[in-house]
């Protein structure tokens, strides 16, 4: 009986010959065989054909990934690349980071050391740890590396920000911007932020429901950049509308550099354009109403200052810095504002000691407010020396944002490595605070440490730098700490809350730390006879 044999790669390149069926038989010369038999050879060997291709190509282009970035090094220093993993072609290790968070960051620097490589948001990333390869990336400013975002980033910010700029434009730019965020500018604006604050603390307590504080303290930030930093008013829908399209382009700054439909850049150019259109129509109005208010907003004070440089901002600048000012008072402040108040849940005695500071220091508020309310003023916050300790070590066991970014100007060494021009390199706040020696058992919430028989921060420079360092330290921070203090008075002294859920929530630290539930919490208001004893209790 002869049976008709399909050769492996001839059943590849031509079909097989068409043949007549005879019930559930085959016939094929002088022989039979089942139908079944002969398509099940004949799938099978194809299939692990186009397997064993699909498989050969995918290690040969992984190798030549590979490849690619060992012949990046520079052959003129005789020292190694950082150890490390590029991951997949293209993505990199990027899909690793968005989903492992923190976890990713502190498994490969266990396995690899404080200096070692990787592959982020489309390009070679070294990440740095410890407080003295910190430092001499922050002291290596203009001379080692330039401050660079991830080109998702820049392209969604754009090119005329503080943040995408270098050098002697960026020294300028900082000096325009300074009167923005200084004393006397804070002070302007506090009375606002706490009008804003109480509001939204009142709210909270007298829901029916449990707050979920993550996206609650989003919405917070983000009417007081919106309304007090900018002086906008748009409707309560308006702002409604404009928080979540200021929501969908935080999301995707952080993306793969693909420009491609339903891609996250492309989502982040949609939100961006979305908010320029509503941007510009807010800040028409400003300009042709000139000033309404009893104090300047930050976008009054940013004009006057550029006009005093002899540099008028253009529409597209303007719309520019207004984003870039929500940007820097939205997500990472409520990351802090949420960590606070996760902590407080945590550690009760803090909470009363924190009630017991602002009772001492008459900074408990009235029932109601009225013409004896004096509000708060920078002095007094500044004075709460136990809520300052208190927000330090929240940024120092969370802080916002994992790291800071640059690009290498030159090849240079590291810690033994080189590390190759034109590489991205990552240097990193969390892992180094939570590694750095000066401070003991780094796990524990310690507010104490930051105490003046302590100061632990200052026992080792570079080791607590939750707002970066160097020449592009935060411009910002003051205007973080002066919201997050006046909430946390707010709540301290007006509210009691506890966990709605059952435990404590995982914290996600990509791109920004937030719990992963949002942090469920039932408030209550206290009465008025109780605000005084809460405190003593």
């Amino acid at each position: 009986m002869n049976i008709t044999v399909f050769l492996p790669f001839a059943a590849l390149l031509e079909p097989p010959p068409v043949v007549p069926w005879v019930g559930d038989l085959r016939v094929t010369g002088s022989g039979k065989m089942l139908a079944t038999d002969v398509d099940v050879f004949s799938t099978v060997t194809i299939l692990s054909i186009w397997l064993a291709s699909v498989v050969i190509v995918f290690a040969t282009v992984q190798k030549l990934w590979v490849l690619r970035w060992n012949a990046g090094r520079d052959d003129s220093i005789d020292l190694p690349l950082p150890k490390g993993s590029m991951g997949l072609p293209l993505v990199g290790e990027t899909l690793h980071w968005f989903v492992q968070g923190a976890d990713f960051h502190s498994s490969r620097r266990e396995r690899y050391g404080n200096v070692f490589k990787t592959h982020l948001l489309g390009r070679p990333v070294v990440r740095v740890t410890g407080g003295e390869n910190v430092r001499r990336i922050l002291l290596g400013e203009h001379q080692l590396v330039m401050s660079q975002w991830p080109q998702s980033t820049r392209r969604l910010l754009g090119g005329s920000t503080l943040a995408n700029s270098v050098g002697d434009i960026h020294r300028f730019k900082r000096k325009v911007m300074a009167p923005v965020l200084s004393h006397s500018a804070l002070e302007s604006y506090l009375p606002s932020i706490q009008s804003v604050v109480r509001d939204a603390v009142s709210s909270w307590s007298t829901a029916l429901t449990p707050t979920t504080v993550y996206p609650a303290c989003k919405r917070l930030t983000f009417r007081i950049a919106v309304r007090v930093l900018l002086g906008f008013s748009p409707s309560d829908a308006e702002l409604e509308n404009l928080g979540q399209v200021f929501e969908q382009f935080v999301e995707n700054l952080f993306s793969l550099p693909f420009d491609l439909p339903f891609s996250g850049l492309r989502k982040g150019i949609n939100a961006r354009n979305k908010l320029h259109m509503f941007l510009e129509k807010f800040i028409q109005e400003k300009l042709d109403k000139g000033e309404t208010k009893d104090y300047l907003d930050a976008l009054d004070i940013l004009i006057s200052s550029a006009n005093q440089h002899d540099k008028g901002m253009s529409m597209l600048e303007l719309k520019e810095a207004v984003v870039e000012l929500i940007f820097a008072a939205y997500s990472t402040t409520a990351s802090a504002s949420t960590s606070l108040i996760l902590q407080l849940l945590k550690h009760p005695a803090v909470l009363t000691k924190l009630q017991e500071e602002i009772v001492d220091a008459g900074l408990s508020p009235p029932s109601t407010a009225g013409p004896d309310d004096q509000g708060l003023s920078l002095s007094s916050i500044m004075g709460l020396n136990y809520l300052d300790w208190v927000i330090k070590e929240v940024l120092r066991l969370l802080p916002p944002v994992s790291g800071g970014y640059r690009t290498a100007l030159k090849t240079f060494e590291l810690d033994g490595f080189q590390i190759p021009k034109g590489w991205g390199v990552m240097y990193s706040i969390r892992d180094t605070q939570d590694m750095a020696a000066a401070f003991s058992s780094p796990q524990h919430f310690d507010p104490e440490r930051f105490s003046p028989a302590r100061r632990e921060d200052a026992k080792e420079r570079f080791s607590y730098l939750p707002f970066g360092g160097g020449v592009r330290s935060c411009l910002g921070k003051e205007l973080a700490k002066v919201i997050i203090k006046v909430l946390a008075i707010e709540l301290a002294s007006s509210c009691s809350w506890e966990l709605a859920s059952q435990s404590f929530p995982q914290m996600h630290a990509v791109p920004i730390v937030h719990p992963v539930d949002g942090l469920l919490v039932c408030f209550r208001p206290l009465a008025p006879e109780d605000r005084a004893t809460e405190a003593r209790a």
